[in-house]
């Protein structure tokens, strides 16, 4: 709606110049042409030049209203009290100059000089703020045990993050935030949703199903956390591919960004941004097994060797058990006696300890 009101104010503003602007042509210009088509020609080219200008007034709001929604409360608190800070430092400073007598020749020199000093002086209370504007916190909760920490720095707001395509087809982000492991707000960019629904459209079933998968992941997780799940509507039409918007936009907000996708991954950190990416805190979360450590677990096929068994563990590792060929398809005790990490994936080597049929 506002983007509407932006542009329509601009276009009647641009029409009205356009119309009326023409009164104040000399009157030798206007004896000479047919002013009331003049008029209309006016209008129109006013018009044309108010829809431009109100596109770029609209987009420029537009991201400053993005920006400004990514930043922590306090820093918004800090840069307003800043502002209005070296507002009153520059009117105070001013003040002097306007008792100063001039010249009629020069009387715009003291409006001038008072636009610019405010305008210097406002940029470098906001400035300032950025760098001491958390000391604020205290002046007006000095009782407030978080604000002490957030004005000494100890303590840091969680930053917004961004989520791509991948993560919501995953669905592993919605369990993380049901064990409260993930901080902050959740940006879904409006051309990520666009993206999944292109997939839940494909011919190709797999695709269609995984698209599918991702909308209902993100339904899921707009109604448990409403307040945490926003729908960003940037985009950037001099970019073509999604990544490409992912990045620009985690740049611009300042967002950390949440990916599976191993090339985004890569390409992120080289624009720095910060990246996460569940396949990596899978891996991290892996459980570690050492020599002598007991584990139950199904004899499921035969290795390679002779009298060798192969199971598997919950997370997908590979264990090689000696002397378990002759209990294929049974449960079993065995212990570790060593593990190899690979570029395939991690590899345990045990033996059986005892028996439990299932």
């Amino acid at each position: 709606m506002i983007d509407a009101i932006i542009i329509f104010t601009f276009i009647l503003a641009g029409a009205g110049t356009g119309f009326h602007g023409i009164d104040f042509l000399p009157s030798d210009t206007l004896a000479n042409i047919n002013v009331q088509n003049f008029r209309w020609v006016t209008l129109g080219v006013g018009s044309f030049v108010g829809l431009v200008a109100g596109l770029i007034v609209q987009n420029t709001y537009r991201r400053i209203e993005a920006n400004v929604r990514a930043l922590p409360i306090e820093t918004i608190l800090g840069r307003a009290v800043g502002l209005v800070f070296g507002l009153l430092v520059a009117n105070l400073m001013l003040a002097p100059l306007f008792l100063i007598p001039i010249s009629d020749d020069f009387t715009f020199i003291k409006p001038l000089t008072a636009i610019l000093v405010s305008i210097i002086f406002a940029y470098s209370g906001m400035t300032l703020s950025d760098t001491h504007g958390r000391a604020l916190l205290r002046l007006i909760n000095p009782n407030n045990v978080e604000s002490s920490l957030l004005a000494d720095g100890t303590l840091r707001t969680a930053s917004a993050k961004v989520l791509d395509t991948s993560t919501v087809i995953d669905g592993r982000i919605q369990t993380l935030m049901e064990t409260g492991f993930l901080e902050g707000q959740l940006l879904i960019p409006h051309f990520v949703i666009q993206e999944l629904q292109t997939i839940a459209d494909s011919s190709n079933d797999q695709k269609r199903v995984r698209g599918r998968r991702g909308l209902d992941i993100l339904n899921n997780m707009r109604e448990q956390y409403s307040d945490r799940i926003t729908i960003h509507s940037a985009d950037y039409e001099d970019l073509h591919t999604v990544d490409a918007k992912l990045v620009r936009l985690a740049q611009e907000l300042s967002c950390t960004l949440i990916t599976n996708d191993y090339n985004l991954n890569k390409v992120a950190n080289l624009q720095q941004v910060e990246v996460l990416n569940i396949n990596d805190l899978a891996q991290a979360l892996r459980p570690t097994y050492l020599p002598g450590d007991a584990l139950e677990i199904k004899v499921l096929k035969e290795g390679k060797e002779a009298s060798q068994g192969i199971g598997y563990l919950e997370d997908g590792t590979m264990v090689v058990i000696e002397e378990g060929r002759e209990y294929l398809g049974k449960q079993i005790i065995v212990i570790v006696t060593s593990a190899l990490q690979t570029s395939a994936g991690r590899m345990i080597f045990a033996r059986h300890e005892a028996i439990a049929t299932v």
